[in-house]
């Protein structure tokens, strides 16, 4: 009597504990919050606020589905018991949706007493038979394919995390710990994903990547297997792109392998065989297309001159010759002519080499922790010999700003500068843009009949100049720091000047154009904002006779 008593009162005593738990807990739930925001939080109180928060979100979104799961599983116990023939199916169904909020045991105790009573009352196998079916396909649905799907974004916590931590708290609290594991789970991976000084909780329970693509690269990169990192990279390009590859998974890891080998965590016998695996990994890529790219002329809305010949400098060392490469490669894509020159080459012999080759455009490759300066100085090299090259700089790395570093290289005459290999393709797509010998004029809008109906009914066509237009374009040339600023009204034939600041004496007697010369043209085609980052560059305005002015 003993024993047994002692079996029935052991589970009822600690779920009688933890209740009382939870009624002081949630009298005095106030103070219990300052306290752990003071204890975690160490001062950061908007943290420790924001990591509870997202704890309950996160919590209650679970319980919340869960009882939703847990519902219609037990409406589909009941009716399919019905079916079947089992007496008191809905009151199955109901126990099987309760007890399913014990996870793991608690679907299968739940299917204990209808499969009992299905061999009591049949007098064949059909029955039984049907019932296990029943709740083994119903479990094999809701456990492998609803729940990852509904709970997964909920939770935030790895699969194997949750069986762990189920296995710890049962063992803790027996079935009231198995019940509350995935909560208590929950809560101690957010408050590891905002606390730092509980960092180490949010890498072992939650379901983030554990490491960031070129984090895993370069462990395979050093790792024994000789196939390990070409495989990984061959799967990331086909998932996402030869850029996206080049951009966010070799060149950081190129960066780390410098970073190491500074640090003397690398041999310099570990660092060649790294960079030169780097190297036969982009040679193995070298020609091959990708389903994911698209041509400069979709990215940029300018095609690339066919066969315009771009070349990719190294500032200094050969990390720098690897980034150029891929830069080589990704603009050979594109349908440039590129080449990409050696890092073991002097200054001089560099210089050299640009000028024989006479490109018409020059991409000096930075990858740090090579110095700014030494591209600067290259560059002026450079400017001093060909005058009128285009000369992009390109920083490979995304804590760079571009325009900050525009105005560091101002002096040394560069064109423009990439913190990107896909920044660099667009722009040197837009820098050698093939230029026509004349104006494209923009095509007739679809609405061109309505258009001008609605423009000869505002009735401001050939009327005098007005203060208020005149006080617009003024103050506009001032807030954007522009020599001229122009309020224009596209007419059938011709571009006329409502209002303007800055313009030619002749135009601004004239006050109008011809609409085949327009830029407004390209705008009322197009029915958007336009912006053109260089005017002179794009093959659209580039021969416009406004250009002259």
């Amino acid at each position: 009597m003993q024993e047994t008593l002692g079996a029935i009162l052991s589970p009822l005593g600690t779920a009688a504990l933890v209740l009382l738990l939870v009624i002081f807990m949630l009298l005095k739930r106030d103070d219990l919050r300052g306290r752990l925001i003071r204890l975690i939080g160490q001062g950061r109180i908007s943290t420790t606020t924001r990591a509870m928060e997202d704890a309950g979100r996160r919590v209650s979104r679970y319980l919340s589905t869960q009882f939703l799961v847990n519902t219609c599983y037990g409406i589909c116990v009941s009716v399919g018991l019905q079916l079947i023939g089992v007496p008191n199916a809905a009151l199955w169904g109901l126990l099987s949706g309760v007890l399913r909020f014990v996870p793991y045991v608690g679907p299968w105790a739940g299917a204990l007493l209808p499969v009992l009573l299905s061999f009591a009352i049949s007098t064949s196998w059909f029955t039984p038979l049907m019932t296990i079916a029943l709740f083994i396909v119903l479990e094999v649905i809701v456990s492998n394919f609803i729940e990852p799907w509904v709970y997964g974004a909920n939770t935030g916590v790895s699969p194997l995390a949750l069986i762990i931590s189920a296995v710890f708290w049962t063992w803790l609290w027996g079935p009231v710990g198995l019940v509350l594991s995935t909560p208590m789970t929950v809560c101690l991976a957010v408050m590891g994903r905002h606390v730092p000084r509980l960092e180490f909780l949010g890498i072992l329970l939650s379901e983030d990547q554990p490491l960031a693509p070129h984090e895993e690269f370069y462990h395979r990169l050093l790792s024994f297997s000789m196939d390990s990192a070409e495989e990984f990279a061959s799967k990331y390009v086909d998932t996402e792109s030869l850029t996206a590859l080049y951009d966010k998974v070799l060149i950081p890891a190129i960066g780390a392998v410098e970073i190491d080998a500074h640090r003397g965590s690398l041999t310099a016998e570990q660092r060649t065989a790294a960079l030169q695996r780097v190297h036969e990994i982009i040679d193995d890529f070298s020609g091959r297309e990708d389903a994911h790219e698209q041509k400069s002329d979709h990215l940029t809305g300018v095609a690339p001159a066919t066969g315009s010949r771009v070349l990719c400098l190294p500032a200094s060392a050969y990390r720098d010759e690897l980034a150029g490469e891929m830069l080589a490669q990704l603009l050979r894509n594109q349908g440039f002519e590129g080449e990409n020159v050696p890092a073991r080459l002097k200054l001089e012999e560099l210089v050299e080499r640009t000028v024989e080759a006479q490109p018409e455009c020059i991409c000096v490759s930075v990858l740090p922790p090579t110095s700014i300066a030494q591209a600067r100085h290259l560059a002026s090299a450079i400017r001093e010999r060909l005058k009128s090259v285009t000369i992009l700089v390109g920083v490979w790395s995304a804590r760079f700003d571009g325009e900050k570093l525009r105005e560091r290289l101002r002096g040394a005459h560069v064109s423009d500068v990439a913190v990107s290999l896909a920044d660099a393709v667009q722009r040197v797509s837009k820098m050698t843009a093939a230029i026509t010998d004349a104006m494209l004029p923009a095509p007739t809008p679809p609405n061109e009949e309505e258009r001008l109906a609605e423009l000869n009914g505002l009735s401001l066509l050939d009327t005098p100049r007005e203060a208020d237009f005149d006080q617009v374009t003024a103050r506009l040339t001032r807030l954007f720091k522009v020599p001229m600023a122009l309020v224009t009204l596209v007419d059938k034939n011709r571009q006329w000047f409502k209002s303007q600041a800055g313009l030619p004496a002749d135009l601004a007697e004239t006050r109008s154009t011809a609409r085949d010369v327009s830029l407004c043209g390209h705008v009322i085609a197009n029915d958007e904002v336009l912006v053109v980052r260089d005017l002179a560059r794009d093959s659209r305005f580039a021969k416009s006779p406004m250009m002259k002015y």
